[in-house]
């Protein structure tokens, strides 16, 4: 309930501060920083299950709060993540909810709800996927830091800075780079785990 009673309330307060830079540099940096720190860990080999501990007296309402906890994490996350993206996307000229495109909107608003579909009704299926094929876990680290990596663009092109042209997050060589960056990721993480499934059954 925590994950989307914030996931869209947090959607109306963001189409209001989207384009302030000051907004997507912080979006950008946290995006950044979850996926560099997983990508640390995974490679020191200090994943959370080695640090289980004994915590199973914890009690029922320690257990609820931490549940709701991570469900605003993943909201933060998938939200930053929409809007990443969203706010890059042609304007559609269909009007404006709050101070974003009424499109780039209906971006974000899909986005929030694919990740709480995800979290609520698929999530037992994506734990056995990951399970599966771990290194899929890793791959979609790389995606949160390249978006993140997409979002620093944007605010380095923004009008208030000007550190990059302000069209170049819109031209097609940025595109181009973003979306061949995105899929060579998606086909590395897939292989990858595809692999590793086969040699574990060896």
């Amino acid at each position: 309930m925590g994950a989307f009673v914030f996931r869209f309330a947090a959607l109306f307060l963001i189409s209001f501060l989207a384009n302030v830079w000051q907004v997507q540099a912080l979006g950008a940096l946290y995006l950044l920083y979850i996926a560099i720190s997983h990508i640390v860990k995974h490679i020191k080999g200090t994943d959370h299950n080695e640090k289980e501990t004994k915590k199973s007296g914890s009690g029922f309402w320690m257990t609820v709060l931490k549940v709701e906890i991570a469900d605003i994490a993943f909201a933060i996350d998938s939200m930053l993540a929409a809007v990443a993206l969203a706010i890059t996307l042609p304007k559609t000229g269909w009007g404006q909810i709050g101070g974003i495109d009424t499109g780039q909107f209906a971006v974000m608003f899909l986005g929030g709800l694919v990740g709480l579909i995800i979290i609520r009704f698929a999530a037992t299926q994506f734990v056995k996927l990951l399970k599966n094929y771990p290194s899929l876990e890793t791959a979609a680290f790389l995606i949160v830091g390249w978006v993140g990596v997409k979002l620093v663009v944007y605010t380095l092109a923004h009008e208030s800075l000007g550190v990059i042209p302000h069209e170049f997050p819109e031209s097609t060589t940025w595109k181009l780079i973003f979306w061949g960056v995105m899929i060579l990721i998606i086909i590395w993480g897939w292989l990858i785990s595809v692999k590793q499934k086969k040699k574990n059954a060896i």
